[in-house]
């Protein structure tokens, strides 16, 4: 019986969409980044999921229809960048280079940090696109020859950890332009971050927004040369 009610399309949206929704409640209530309603829906999907035995099958057959609207959603943070088409034409150049800067750097620790604790080259190539959406990071890692799951893996944790500490990093290295502050955030940690860098304010949300689609398009001709 119950695998039968999960096995429908609807139990894979509906958790999904309420779990989100007690993720929300609690970060209002709480008031704190730490409280990230991602965190939360994930925490209590995995948990519903393991509580009741319910196959992950079952869960990714609602769940895939949420992931359609991922393009959409992204193609959607346009609309913050024009409405600071102003601000952006001022500051193109230092646009670009901080998003080329962020990248190598992305790239070049994780690199780095691989080969300081012995980690076999396919996982690098897993997670040298870590920091960039996932649809450019899943193409990154096939055309290095990485696997997908780790990459995806890595691209979630990656903007989970920037939009909670964002703010507070924000605050430590007290970085005040807030251009600087939105290209930080998007190059660093993609969608996820930038959700976070729209709450911050107008400027840094569309700062971040560009910084997705630039960092993106380094990273894919950096990866070429690797």
């Amino acid at each position: 019986m119950l695998n039968t009610l999960t096995s429908s399309p609807l139990f894979g949206i509906l958790l999904t969409l309420g779990s989100f929704s007690v993720g929300v409640m609690v970060q209002k209530k709480l008031k704190t980044p730490l409280a990230n309603p991602l965190i939360i829906a994930a925490a209590l999907s995995i948990g519903l999921l393991q509580l009741f035995h319910i196959p992950l099958a079952n869960y990714q057959t609602g769940s895939s229809y949420i992931s359609l609207f991922l393009g959409p959603a992204t193609a959607a943070l346009a609309l913050s960048i024009y409405r600071q088409y102003p601000v952006l034409k001022a500051n193109l150049l230092p646009v670009i280079a901080g998003s080329a800067v962020g990248s190598a750097v992305s790239m070049g620790s994780v690199l780095f940090l691989c080969k300081l604790f012995r980690l076999e080259e396919i996982m690098a190539k897993s997670l040298l696109s870590k920091s960039v959406t996932t649809a450019i990071a899943i193409e990154v890692t096939q055309q290095q020859g990485g696997l997908a799951p780790i990459t995806v893996a890595a691209v979630v944790i990656t903007g989970v950890m920037g939009a909670v500490f964002s703010p507070l990093l924000i605050r430590l290295l007290r970085i005040k332009d807030p251009v600087a502050a939105g290209l930080a955030i998007g190059t660093s940690s993609h969608a996820l971050g930038t959700t976070k860098a729209l709450e911050i304010g107008q400027v840094e949300g569309a700062m971040s927004s560009i910084a997705i689609g630039t960092a993106g398009l380094v990273t894919v001709l950096f990866a070429l040369f690797l």
